[in-house]
């Protein structure tokens, strides 16, 4: 029985002390509790103010270059090669002697023609001389008027042979001359496609080597039909406005790796009918390449400039969030608290979209600081949102007053102790 009484009193005892420690720890707990001013402060968001502005529209298209002129040289003249008078792949001019076909044939023809050319002339000064020495003595009735007749005739074979004579002298000087082979254009010539002692010529024009002036290019290049229809529309709407001669006059090219080729390219044609299997038109432009950098057949992209929206709302992309039920912008409002708002975005300008449908203009749109917002209606403290400023970006070319902006203006919300919103000015987006 003692031993029992002992054990309850040390189990009371242990449960007494686990009492008094839980209840002596809730005031501690309460003294620690936070008050006025002790929660974290709204985390801060680049924003930009959305103001119209006027922008060009262009077009990416895909486009393929074309010599300016081709000339296939090719033997006129049938024999054997004896020379190459150029270097593969260099610059030729018009009339240089690009190959030597053996001469002797045609200058042996030559001189048989010319002797030809000689008994010829020497019968007909026999011929002339009979018909004058018979016209006096046919009118005294001293010959007979037959053998005068065939005088006079004999004169006019004579003639005839002469001027035959003279005609084969001067196809033989042609023959001879296509011996020395020529080029017909100024341009860059390919590789050889015959060598010494080649038989060329024989039954047909032997193709010998391609000439291409590549100074200036053609740009080939196509545009889909509906987008030109849809752009008519537009015009037509009064939701764009040409351009100064409401045409395109110029255009830009990028190469492969999307670097943009320094000199402009002029449009020249478009097509007047479309291609019923691709639903395409065909437009054309000329390009200059004066250091030869550009060669036939490369594949290019080609930015044409077609059209101008005035008082477009543009946002930064990475503004726009994208999902399976549309795009989307967060906006925040007066009060510092956050919304999103569905919108729908139009073509892309530089680094920029066009929204199209919900903005109205004046808008705190959220650019960066989205991994430290929680929810819609969440507060923030939002900031001017300043653009990295890329040398490879495309670049807006500013109406006056407005060099040194970056592409997409940045404003800070009212409060901030920043500058005020974003100028509304017009802009020409030159991509």
């Amino acid at each position: 029985m003692n031993m029992f009484r002992l054990r309850a009193l040390g189990l009371a005892s242990m449960t007494a002390l686990l009492v008094a420690a839980c209840g002596g720890g809730d005031k501690p707990a309460q003294q620690g509790g936070g008050g006025p001013g002790g929660g974290m402060p709204p985390p801060e968001v680049g924003v930009v103010i959305v103001a119209p502005e006027t922008v060009t529209l262009s077009t990416d298209l895909p486009g393929r270059l074309d010599a300016w002129r081709v000339a296939q040289v090719r033997a006129r003249a049938a024999g054997i090669v004896e020379k190459r008078l150029f270097t593969e792949g260099s610059h030729v001019k018009a009339g240089q002697a690009l190959y030597q076909i053996d001469a002797a044939p045609y200058r042996a023809t030559l001189e048989s023609a010319t002797a030809v050319l000689a008994r010829s002339e020497a019968n007909l000064m026999q011929a002339r001389a009979q018909a004058e020495r018979y016209k006096p003595l046919v009118e005294a009735n001293a010959v007979s008027k037959q053998d005068y007749v065939n005088a006079v005739a004999a004169q006019k074979q004579g003639e005839a042979d002469v001027a035959s004579a003279r005609a084969a002298i001067q196809t033989a000087r042609i023959n001879l001359g296509y011996t020395s082979v020529v080029s017909p254009i100024s341009g860059r010539i390919g590789q050889s496609l015959v060598t010494e002692g080649a038989l060329v010529g024989q039954g047909e024009a032997t193709p010998l080597a391609v000439v291409q002036q590549i100074d200036p290019l053609y740009v080939n290049f196509t545009q889909s039909s509906t987008e030109l229809l849809r752009l008519r529309q537009q015009f037509d709407s009064g939701k764009l406005k040409k351009l100064d001669g409401g045409t395109a006059a110029e255009i830009q090219v990028l190469l492969d790796d999307g670097t943009p080729y320094d000199r402009p390219g002029k449009l020249i044609m478009a097509g007047i009918s479309v291609d019923p299997s691709s639903n395409q038109i065909t437009l054309r432009a000329e390009l200059p390449n004066p250091d030869g950098l550009l060669l036939p057949g490369m594949y290019v992209r080609v930015r044409i400039e077609q059209a101008q929206s005035v008082g477009a709302l543009l946002v930064p992309q990475q503004a726009v969030q994208r999902s399976i039920v549309g795009s989307t912008v967060m906006l925040v409002d007066d009060q510092g608290k956050v919304s999103s708002v569905p919108i729908r975005t139009g073509q892309q300008i530089g680094s920029r979209w066009i929204v199209t449908e919900g903005l109205k203009g004046g808008e705190k749109v959220i650019v960066d600081g989205f991994q430290k917002m929680m929810v819609p209606g969440a507060p923030v403290k939002p900031v001017a949102w300043q653009s990295p400023i890329s040398p490879t970006a495309p670049t807006a070319a500013r109406q006056p007053g407005e060099a040194g902006k970056p592409a997409a203006d940045a404003a800070r919300p009212s409060g901030q102790g920043a500058a005020g919103p974003a100028s509304g000015g017009a802009s020409a987006n030159k991509q």
